[in-house]
């Protein structure tokens, strides 16, 4: 269903993100990829590559999406940019890439749809390599009681409209799947850019 809906979304995508976030989203997306570490790195759930002009200079990257729409609007991007980055269809939940494989993995806004977070979670940790770095910026649970209770109210609703969670405890999941936490800052609402690192 995750799927079908984002296939259908690819076309316009990007018109109804422009419409909706504004300048501070694109300097939380400038900031998490400042974060990344080494030279090969992995951006999971890429979509139409809205992060493809902050990649670091010099560096690997290969972005994954499961829709071959998303990816081909990122790879427009990606060719109108003169910037260098390997596409794969792939789901997160599944990856195809061999164990301890990147330095960083770095994913925006991903992990509110991805269907099973701990399972995609333990993927990412499994193609990181030892020590390598976990970047994401991501929607998630207020930590104010009353507004999270809203939160969790309205979160079928706003699902089915837009097809992303509000309330994913990404933090908690993040430490679950096996990283260590460094650092967890308040991207503004609700969102936060958590960095973590797999532990050896």
């Amino acid at each position: 269903m995750v799927k079908r809906r984002y296939a259908k979304a690819a076309s316009f995508y990007d018109l109804i993100e422009n419409l909706t976030t504004g300048s501070h989203e694109s300097k939380m997306r400038q900031l998490s990829w400042s974060k990344a570490e080494g030279s090969n790195i992995l951006e999971v759930g890429i979509g139409t590559g809205r992060n493809i002009p902050y990649y670091p200079v010099g560096v690997q990257v290969t972005g994954i999406d499961f829709s071959e729409n998303m990816l081909n609007r990122a790879r427009d991007k990606a060719t109108q940019q003169n910037i260098k980055v390997q596409l794969r269809l792939m789901d997160i939940q599944n990856m195809e890439f061999a164990d301890n494989t990147f330095d960083s993995v770095v994913g925006t806004f991903i992990f509110c749809t991805v269907p099973d977070p701990i399972l995609g979670l333990t993927e990412v940790r499994r193609v990181i390599k030892p020590g390598g770095k976990l970047v994401l910026l991501e929607h998630v649970i207020s930590d104010n009681h009353i507004l999270a209770w809203v939160m969790n109210l309205v979160n079928p609703i706003v699902l089915w409209v837009g097809g992303g969670n509000i309330n994913r405890h990404t933090v908690d999941n993040v430490t679950n799947s096996g990283f260590a936490i460094e650092k967890v800052t308040t991207a503004g609402g609700s969102d936060k850019l958590i960095e973590a690192r797999r532990q050896v």
